[in-house]
């Protein structure tokens, strides 16, 4: 029998205020252990909490970006459980009335996965495991977090990784979280069960806790799925629990019995007032949000004719396609800035952070420049591309690394002359030619490119070799 996986992913994202979620304690990663709190967030008697508005704020960016429904009255509710890394033994979240519902994230083949809700919530605490003994670090606990609840619509590894990716994109792009899930601003709780192909009857679940690596988390999925077929196929029964994933081994373990709603004990928080949403609020965070990556692809492709492949660069960061923009604008074809980018800026890039960050020596209008010289015919592409490495190198301008004898390219006589040059000083690469070996063309062109500094044509050139050698 062949077996199907339905899975549904609870995501959890740190919000990049600067504050946390109900008291004036600083978000920023690391410090020493327990040096970023107070009394309000490690929970201590009398206190109380005041909600940070920006939180709602970036929820609600969230939520539209993500083609939610944003409720005009929610409220705050005690979710209730006891872990050392929760102090007062409860945490501030939401239950019946979340701020965002119905939402979607649209994957590459056009399936929807659902969004059930997105709501706000604090973060807990970090339990450190060390020789034996474990210790809580509550510097994290209060971190305000978006929880981005989805129905179990995804029925692949591959729809899982697209879809985690997608969100991650999406909330960098709008600016509310860096995402970094090696940092712990961005984790997933999978729901995952298998069910006979065809049939339309959920199985049991399974939840595999706090995934922060995709690569982690398609492993765990892979071996859960596994592991529950084989329990199925050999007359065994799914349990409803909560597993933690040991990357080590490839494997998930049971961590605890799997709670539902009922076991939290859900009540409204009695020390924090409804939130109320206008319309108008809700209007003026609309206006505040960039074009989506979804969006910005379509455009790029169907627009300006950029490839796919080259689209999905250049829209991977927000910074890299603000510079794109930047770059190509008001050229003939924003294709040539494209290719640059790709072919030479990121050629020295070392990795995804490099190019994220985009710190690059050629500034957007330098580049633009360049490119206007080669659209207006000053220089040839050769020249172009020799030129932008000299200034990823300087830092200087276009203008101040070609002369005015170096544009307008090569008249045919200089070309012939070049050319005559070429073939004299390159015999074995002549003679490899008429030997039916055109690879050799390559070093005549070469020749020549060094020799006329970038100002020949290469296409011209090669043409003109042809009727020299015959």
């Amino acid at each position: 029998m062949k077996y199907e996986m339905v899975a549904g992913l609870e995501t959890h994202i740190e919000l990049s205020t600067n504050t946390k979620i109900f008291c004036g304690c600083t978000t920023q990663f690391g410090g020493e252990p327990n040096t970023h709190c107070c009394p309000v967030c490690i929970g201590l008697p009398g206190t109380l909490p005041k909600l940070n508005r920006q939180v709602v704020n970036y929820a609600i960016m969230a939520g539209l970006a993500t083609n939610c429904e944003i409720a005009r009255i929610s409220k705050m509710d005690r979710k209730n459980y006891c872990y050392p890394d929760l102090p007062k033994a409860y945490q501030i979240s939401q239950y019946d009335m979340p701020l965002c519902l119905n939402g979607y994230v649209e994957l590459s083949n056009g399936r929807k996965i659902r969004l059930t809700r997105i709501h706000i919530e604090e973060d807990a605490g970090k339990l450190i495991h060390s020789h034996g003994d474990t210790y809580v670090d509550y510097n994290r606990g209060g971190v305000p977090l978006i929880e981005i609840v989805s129905e179990p619509d995804i029925r692949s590894i591959e729809e899982a990784k697209e879809y985690v990716e997608k969100l991650q994109l999406i909330m960098k792009y709008i600016g509310i979280s860096d995402c970094k899930m090696q940092e712990g601003s961005m984790r997933c709780d999978v729901n995952i069960s298998v069910r006979p192909e065809g049939s339309d009857k959920l199985g049991t679940r399974t939840e595999i806790k706090n995934m922060n690596s995709i690569t982690f988390m398609t492993k765990a999925m892979e071996y859960e799925f596994s592991r529950q077929v084989d329990l199925i196929e050999n007359g065994g029964q799914v349990v409803q629990e909560t597993l933690r994933y040991d990357e080590v081994t490839d494997t998930t373990s049971s961590m605890r019995g799997k709670e539902d709603a009922h076991d939290y004990r859900y009540f409204r928080e009695p020390d924090l007032v409804t939130i109320h949403v206008t319309d108008e609020e809700v209007e003026a965070l609309k206006r505040e949000l960039p074009e989506l990556p979804g969006a910005k692809l379509t455009r790029y492709t169907e627009e300006l004719e950029i490839p796919r492949a080259d689209a999905q660069l250049l829209t991977k960061y927000r910074n890299v396609a603000e510079y794109f923009e930047q770059a190509s604008e008001g050229t003939k074809n924003p294709r040539t800035a494209a290719n640059f980018i790709i072919g030479q800026v990121f050629r020295r890039m070392e990795n995804d952070s490099a190019k994220e960050e985009f710190h690059v020596s050629v500034s957007a209008e330098n580049l633009n420049e360049l490119i206007r010289m080669l659209d207006d015919g000053k220089i040839k592409m050769n020249l172009a591309k020799t030129t932008l490495e000299k200034m990823l190198d300087t830092g200087k301008k276009a203008s101040e690394l070609i002369s005015e004898s170096d544009m307008g390219g090569l008249d045919d006589e200089a070309l012939t002359a070049l050319c005559r040059q070429a073939i004299e000083q390159n015999q074995n690469a002549v003679n490899d030619i008429k030997n039916g070996k055109q690879k050799a063309m390559g070093a005549l062109l070469g020749f020549i490119m060094k020799q006329s500094r970038g100002k020949a044509d290469a296409s011209a050139a090669q043409n003109k070799l042809k009727e020299l050698i015959g």
